[in-house]
């Protein structure tokens, strides 16, 4: 990881580093820019007007004046827009007027005929045309830009008012919307006057020939061809009264006076009529040839009847077409010159003269403008050639000031003026300061990571010879444990022993009192083979005892190298980037500590466990023992004891079977105990292992150290 840091400054050792550094040869790059030729005569010559002002001033002005013409010919733009979007309507508006005069005219003739399709186009018309006729007079807010032709506005709505809008004292367009029920009944009844007078001169004609046939005189043979004559004459007057421009009062008297007589003759040959000289019709087919008559018949006084009843209004509605026919052509002219007003109001040339000027006055202001900004532009660049060249020479002073830094030469300092460079200079001196700074730090640092890793390598050596010792007593312990387990194997086949004695003298007592000396003696053996258990279970117990210290003795160490490593890991960060090695060893060895003092402290609590089962065993055999004895004192009283030995036997070769898996309990920790010190073997040996990593790190540490040191060595600080 050696590295040279004067890499940092392009320089490298050989021939090519004797080779000066000649800063006066570089090539200034500003020299190679050049802005594209212009006459500066002619830039430098001053604006109209307002030329003798600083050239903010000037290009304020020339701004203000070209964002005022844009924005003047905007709003006359958009004044013009809306000017020219109201006229337009307008003219529409007054277009769709002469289409409506006409369409009232026809309407109106329609109406007065009693079409309803004529009725519902004048109702719709008159509507349109007075709402288009208010919409001219309508103001609104850009009103005032449209034209307002006044005089010739006021001309159609004069002719408006005369003949269509409402006026009492005059028939208008209203008097026809009144009538309209009137109308379209009697246009109805003449329309089916016209379908049936074919069938109803028919009629009449059959009626005179079956009159005839049938034996009729010759005056009702008269009045049966009067019929005929009637409804043709009926006929005639009823569409030339609803047909005619005028309702002639003569006309509707004769079409009155027929449809009396025609009644009056149909009646008398159906009822009979003395002043009429008429009997009633002798058979039934000319009575029902007479009933279909008068059915036909219903049109004529259907008609009759609404001109008897409306007469005058009706009349007003002929004088109100009259009128609507009559003005429709004046109301058709006015509204024609009101479009071509509207028309012409649309093509404004003065409002086109003054968008024309706003532009070219706009334009003007932006080329004096673009021209300000070229001579401040000049005038910059000459300032900046200047500027540039009085840089260029600071900048390679300073460039050859600094040729002996690249050497490593960090005793040079720039000369530092209040040109460009004045600042780049200070700059550059407080940067071979750090530098230098930086240097002698490393080479301290250099020196306490020698002297750090040849305490550490001291540590580690301390701490190998710790791990070779904690790993013999390891063994030793290891091996005392192993005693222990075969000592408590030993009880255990004691105890089972025991148990078959129990056994034995249980038998005896049954037998009789002749096996009640035997079983004395049995008690006797069995009192001395507890003895001699309690002694061993005394012995195991000291023998836990032993293997408590010894735990300690481990703790103990397993502390200290848990300190140990703690240092050397301290003296790893000490260290920095090439002690990270070490550093991780030295945290290596630190969780083997840890999990070496876990395993102790398990150690630990399994030999406090045996104690106690070793004590609770010595009193469980204190107490067979003292039980041995009364049954022993027992024994002597005959047969009459033997239940009462039977039941001590019993207890006792319980409290021996309970002996006996209390040491098999016994040997299982003691197992695990064994097995635990190997695992406390197996950690040792691994933390012998890390401590030697640790101490190879620490040399390649030192390594490290010394190539650093000599990396910086070729730099000059004094």
């Amino acid at each position: 990881m050696a590295f040279n840091l004067k890499s940092l400054f392009g320089r490298s050792g050989g021939t090519a580093a004797k080779s000066k550094y000649d800063p006066l040869k570089t090539t200034w790059i500003l020299e190679r820019i050049r802005l594209p030729d212009a006459d500066e005569n002619k830039l430098l010559r001053p604006v109209p007007l307002v030329g003798h002002l600083p050239a903010r001033q000037q290009m304020a002005l020339l701004l203000l004046v070209m964002i005022g013409s844009v924005f003047l010919f905007a709003l006359v733009a958009f004044l013009s827009f809306q000017s020219s979007g109201i006229n337009a309507e307008r003219r529409s508006t007054a277009t769709e007027m002469q289409m409506l005069s006409q369409r009232l005219a026809r309407a109106s003739t329609q109406a007065v005929q009693g079409s309803k399709e004529g009725f519902a186009v004048l109702e719709a018309a008159y509507k349109q045309f007075d709402d288009n006729l208010g919409k001219l007079r309508q103001r609104s807010l850009f009103s005032w830009l449209a034209h307002n032709p006044g005089e010739l506005l006021d001309s159609v709505e004069k002719t408006w008012d005369t003949s269509y809008r409402p006026n009492p004292s005059r028939p208008t367009v209203e008097t026809i919307l009144k009538q309209k029920t009137a109308l379209i009944t009697v246009g109805d009844s003449v329309a089916g006057i016209n379908n049936n007078d074919a069938r109803l001169l028919e009629l009449t004609q059959q009626f005179a020939t079956m009159l005839a046939e049938g034996g009729g005189n010759i005056h009702e043979l008269d009045y049966a061809n009067q019929l005929s004559m009637l409804s043709q004459r009926m006929a005639k007057n009823a569409n030339a009264m609803l047909a005619g421009e005028l309702i002639n009062p003569e006309v509707v008297f004769l079409l009155g006076k027929d449809v009396s007589t025609f009644k009056e003759i149909v009646d008398g040959f159906v009822d009979g009529n003395d002043n009429l000289q008429l009997r009633p019709v002798p058979s039934s087919a000319m009575v029902g040839q007479l009933e279909e008559v008068r059915t036909l018949f219903k049109d004529f006084e259907t008609v009759v009847a609404s001109f008897s009843k409306n007469m005058q209004p009706l009349v007003n509605t002929r004088l109100a077409n009259q009128s609507i026919v009559r003005d429709s052509d004046k109301l058709l002219k006015e509204t024609e010159a009101l479009a071509g007003v509207y028309e012409g109001a649309a093509s404004n040339v003065i409002v086109t003269v003054i968008e024309l000027v706003l532009i070219v006055l706009a334009l003007v202001s932006l080329y004096y403008l673009v021209h300000v900004f070229n001579q401040e532009s000049l005038r910059r660049r000459l300032a900046l050639e200047g500027e540039n060249k009085k840089n260029q020479e600071a900048i390679l002073r300073l460039l050859n000031e600094m040729s002996d830094l690249a050497d490593g030469d960090l005793t040079v300092r720039a000369l530092v003026t209040e040109d460009l460079t004045g600042a780049i200079a200070d700059s550059i001196n407080y940067t071979i300061e750090e530098l230098r700074n930086l240097i002698i730090g490393i080479n301290r640092a250099t020196e306490q990571v020698t002297n750090a890793t040849g305490e550490a390598q001291a540590v580690s050596v301390e701490l190998l010879a710790a791990a070779d010792r904690q790993s013999q007593e390891i063994v030793e312990t290891n091996q005392t444990v192993e005693q222990m387990v075969r000592s408590i194997q030993g009880v255990s086949h004691n105890a089972v022993e025991s148990a078959n004695v129990a056994q034995a003298s249980l038998a005896a007592a049954i037998k009789g009192s002749d096996a009640v000396q035997n079983q004395i003696k049995g008690m006797d053996e069995i009192r001395e083979q507890i003895q001699e258990t309690a002694k061993r279970i005394k012995r195991l117990g000291e023998s836990s005892q032993e293997i408590g210290e010894i735990v300690e003795l481990i703790s103990d160490i397993t502390e200290q190298t848990n300190v140990l490593a703690l240092n050397a890991a301290i003296q790893a960060a000490a260290a920095g980037e090439a002690g990270r090695g070490f550093s991780v060893v030295a945290e290596e060895v630190q969780r083997l500590a840890e999990r070496s003092g876990e395993a102790t402290k398990q150690i630990g609590a399994i030999v406090k466990t045996i104690q106690t089962d070793t004590h609770d065993a010595v009193a469980a055999m204190e107490v067979s023992t003292q039980g041995v004895v009364e049954g022993a004192k027992l024994s002597d009283a005959a047969g009459t004891a033997l239940t009462e030995i039977r039941r001590i036997t019993d207890e006792l070769a319980r409290l021996i079977e309970s002996i006996a898996r209390e040491t098999e309990d016994q040997t299982t920790l003691a197992g695990r105990v064994n097995g635990s010190m190997r695992d406390i073997l197996a950690i040792t040996d691994q933390t012998t292992r890390g401590t030697k990593q640790s101490a190879t790190v620490v040399g390649q540490l030192s390594t490290l150290a010394q190539d650093l040191k000599s990396s910086v060595s070729g730099f000059k600080l004094d």
